[in-house]
């Protein structure tokens, strides 16, 4: 094969020729890995919505969409029900204020209000500090049996009355809001 003299057409040309080839080999790897990534997702949700909710025995009902002031995105309520009677939720929420940016979970409300556990979804929080909040509020920081109306679910440093995650507090922030917004989609959804 001939070698290309070297002018701005040539180096144009062959630039456009490897910029379409490897995007189309990008296009290509997505579209194979959409599928099995969406499904994943979904497994995952679906394990969470089950992992959280307040009564083990519960069937889950047709997920319903809640909105708050000052939040674009809607949360998702799915129902739980014991012979037909409402027990409680696992509720889908989020806050977009964490140190990485977005922070999504699922939390399970009893039909009080009190949280009967939950499960982080969605994080980009700093490795070793920001993302060891889902053991950090299960262990020291221990938010299940716990209900909004009645404990102030902001860090102890802010005037609340839960324990913070060391050196991570914009992340405790971002989660107890998080299932603070929760309780609160939970009520609005409750009072329809």
């Amino acid at each position: 094969m001939a070698k290309l003299e070297s002018t701005m057409k040539n180096m144009v040309l062959s630039l456009s020729m490897i910029a379409l080839v490897a995007s189309g080999l990008l296009g290509g790897v997505y579209a194979l890995t959409k599928g099995p990534i969406d499904q994943a997702t979904k497994n995952d949700k679906e394990k969470a919505i089950k992992a959280v909710l307040p009564d083990k025995s519960a069937v889950v009902g047709n997920p319903e969409e809640v909105t708050l002031p000052d939040y674009a995105d809607p949360f998702v309520i799915y129902p739980a029900t014991v012979n037909g009677e409402l027990v409680g939720a696992a509720v889908e929420t989020y806050d977009k204020n964490g140190y990485g940016g977005t922070l999504k979970v699922m939390v399970g409300l009893k039909l009080d209000g009190t949280v009967s556990d939950y499960s982080i979804l969605e994080t980009s929080e700093t490795p070793g500090l920001g993302a060891k909040a889902e053991d950090w509020f299960r262990a020291k920081g221990d938010i299940r049996g716990k209900n909004p109306a009645t404990s102030k679910f902001t860090p102890t440093k802010d005037g609340g009355d839960i324990d913070a995650i060391t050196a991570s507090t914009i992340t405790s922030r971002a989660f107890l809001t998080s299932v603070q917004k929760a309780y609160e989609a939970f009520l609005k959804y409750q009072n329809k």
